[in-house]
């Protein structure tokens, strides 16, 4: 049993981080993108925003199709897609169509993005699906952790399209760990119910659930703080403070590190605490850590050492976040397990494709966008934890213990 357990936590963390290594390798060569294909910033952070859009819209669809057809197949799909657009964008002659590209590997790469969630919720609810899901996020931090360094290699030794080639052959390997290694979890006779029909009165049912929307919420403004991060960062660390490509990678991993290990006491702090009052705690810590950090900012303090000390302590108190309000999001979802995984994650997109275009927009070659965009979501999901959260998740969590 604690093979099997251990096994899906690795075996789910990998898949699930083949599509943000095209964003973690990715964003050390923006500033040598833009110079290459002599394109504006705001046009480089668009093949961002690209793949962000695609993964948001397409995982609408991904989650009934999984439901409905198994696990196993829409994965193999994602992947091979991702796979052919990852080859694309290594061939892209311009910024256009490197967009376009990145929009269709980001297609592809919502399977792997989207339908794990699913399985963890196929195998485990209560405080058995957080342990999975933090061991999930600790295989995946394999990518925030380790995809910047060696993007920047493959930048400064080979240059930028190398990442793209490099994904590619991510993509063809995740195929085969699917294959040989990945029980299917969606057994036909749980399909027999599903089809379109009951994946539209899904998304209907969920659209109508308070409770379901306002844990979706405080997680996805969680996670837009962190895209704001994503989007801004290497112009901030690269082109404002004057790091290397390659301390870049250092300095990003430092945050990962501390979002991945909060993340793993989540199981054990909610079973001592409740992960209603694990939310709330990290919540507070997290929107205070963005308002201070706002004021230092605004006050005229323009320091690195202080920037990234405050976005450690602040990214670690989000990493109790996410995992929590996912699997309590997903807990009495079951039958529509991959349908609800889907809303949650494109709605969770969606608000941070916004987040990312206004400080694009708005980014002024200093890190106040970048920061006031943090601190917004970080209040952001303060607010709507308190307002969401009640008695109802300690009982349903207690009752799954």
């Amino acid at each position: 049993m604690k093979t099997s357990f251990a096994r899906n936590a690795i075996v789910l963390g990998l898949i699930s981080a083949v599509g943000p290594f095209a964003i973690d390798m990715y964003l050390p060569a923006l500033p040598s993108i833009a110079a290459d294909l002599h394109a504006s910033t705001s046009a480089t952070q668009m093949s961002l925003i690209a793949f962000f859009a695609a993964v948001a819209v397409c995982q609408i669809i991904y989650g009934p199709v999984s439901d409905i057809f198994g696990r196993r197949n829409p994965l193999y799909f994602g992947l091979a897609l991702y796979a052919a657009g990852s080859v694309g964008c290594a061939l892209a002659p311009t910024v256009g169509w490197l967009i376009v590209f990145r929009f269709v590997q980001g297609v592809g790469a919502c399977a792997g993005m989207t339908i794990p969630r699913a399985i963890v919720r196929d195998l485990h609810t209560g405080h058995e699906a957080t342990r999975l899901m933090s061991l999930i996020m600790l295989v995946f931090s394999v990518s925030p952790i380790l995809a910047p360094l060696v993007g920047s290699t493959l930048i400064s030794f080979v240059g930028w399209r190398a990442i793209f080639v490099t994904v590619a052959v991510i993509a063809v390997l995740a195929v085969g760990l699917v294959a040989l290694v990945l029980p299917e979890t969606r057994p036909p006779e749980a399909r027999l119910a599903s089809g379109v029909g009951s994946a539209l009165r899904g998304y209907a049912f969920l659209l109508r659930d308070r409770h379901f929307l306002g844990l979706t919420f405080v997680g996805g403004l969680g996670m837009s703080s962190f895209f704001a991060f994503l989007a801004n960062s290497s112009f901030v660390y690269i082109d404002h403070f004057g790091l290397t490509p390659f301390v870049y990678g250092f300095a990003f991993s430092v945050n990962a590190v501390a979002f991945i290990g909060m993340a793993q006491t989540t199981s054990y702090l909610g079973r001592r605490l409740g992960l209603v009052r694990v939310i709330r705690f990290a919540t507070a810590c997290y929107a205070v850590i963005a308002c201070v950090l706002l004021a230092i900012t605004l006050a005229g303090v323009d320091s690195l050492p202080v920037l990234m000390s405050l976005l450690f302590v602040g990214f670690g108190s989000l990493g109790t976040v996410i995992p929590s309000t996912m699997v309590l999001a997903l807990e009495e979802h079951g039958p529509i397990a991959g349908t609800a995984a889907a809303l949650a994650g494109t709605l969770q997109l969606v608000v941070g494709a916004v987040v990312i275009v206004l400080s694009s927009v708005f980014f002024d070659g200093t890190p106040l966008t970048m920061v006031v965009a943090i601190a917004v979501c970080a209040i952001g999901a303060f607010a709507v934890a308190r307002l969401t959260l009640d008695r109802r998740d300690e009982a349903v969590t207690m009752a799954a213990e």
